[in-house]
């Protein structure tokens, strides 16, 4: 009788897969795993699962914020073509300019902040660089903006005969008529393209979300040089890429 007693108490505290502690069979693979270990690992396994599809949602959702910039005036304070020489001591026409570029960076993220970098602003005359200016690294929070002020400078610049027709001075022509004064011709209006390029780049969840966006702006513009000093709009002058 003891014995049976023993047997009886014995297989009450089994459950119904056989095992006393109520963990499962003794088979393998994941049925031998014990019950709360399975339970773990789905837990932690649902909790990166939805943490990913999170942060795929965020990133999908960030691509579509991108940063405006947005270009205002340029204004042209000194234009100067002089003879002068280069480095090598070769004889060539030199051109000195200095302007101020005006423009917006506004950022549309809702719930993340940009880090802004920038490749210098250029000013070109047909393929000569004629000047460059920097705009200093910044960041710029959620949905929020700034106006930026670039200097753009050359300061004796080669021509190398790619700016020939270029020139800083009037001319005088001789009266149409006796006993008129001479005519005096300014000199001939510069035309000029623009080029900016800004860089930016957001950290959404750390480090784990990380959104970058590429603007580029080139802007037509024309350096009317009887008007030095006057803010020239750049509203309709520009083509935005990204």
């Amino acid at each position: 009788m003891k014995e049976a007693a023993i047997e009886e108490e014995g297989l009450l505290g089994m459950d119904d897969d056989g095992d006393e502690f109520g963990y499962g069979g003794g088979g393998g693979g994941w049925s031998g795993i014990p019950r709360r270990v399975r339970y773990g690992i789905l837990f932690v396994g649902a909790f990166f699962g939805l943490f990913f599809f999170f942060a795929l949602i965020l990133w999908g959702a960030s691509r579509n914020q991108r940063p405006v910039v947005t270009l205002q005036s340029a204004t042209f304070h000194r234009f100067v073509v002089q003879a002068g020489t280069d480095a090598s001591l070769v004889p060539t026409e030199m051109a000195s300019l200095n302007a101020t570029v005006r423009l917006t960076f506004r950022n549309t993220g809702t719930f993340f902040g940009v880090h802004v970098s920038a490749e210098p602003v250029t000013l070109y005359y047909t393929q000569l660089q004629l000047a460059s200016g920097n705009i200093k690294y910044f960041y710029q929070a959620r949905k929020s903006q700034r106006s930026l002020t670039v200097s753009v400078v050359g300061d004796k610049v080669p021509l190398y005969g790619g700016g020939s027709s270029l020139s800083s001075t009037p001319t005088t022509q001789p009266p149409a008529k006796k006993k008129m004064p001479p005519t005096v011709v300014p000199p001939p209006a510069v035309p000029m393209e623009l080029t900016v390029r800004l860089r930016s780049r957001a950290f959404v969840l750390g480090r784990l979300v990380k959104p970058k966006f590429h603007s580029e702006v080139h802007c037509k513009v024309t350096m009317d040089q009887t008007k030095l000093g006057k803010p020239v709009s750049l509203k309709k002058a520009c083509t935005y890429s990204h």
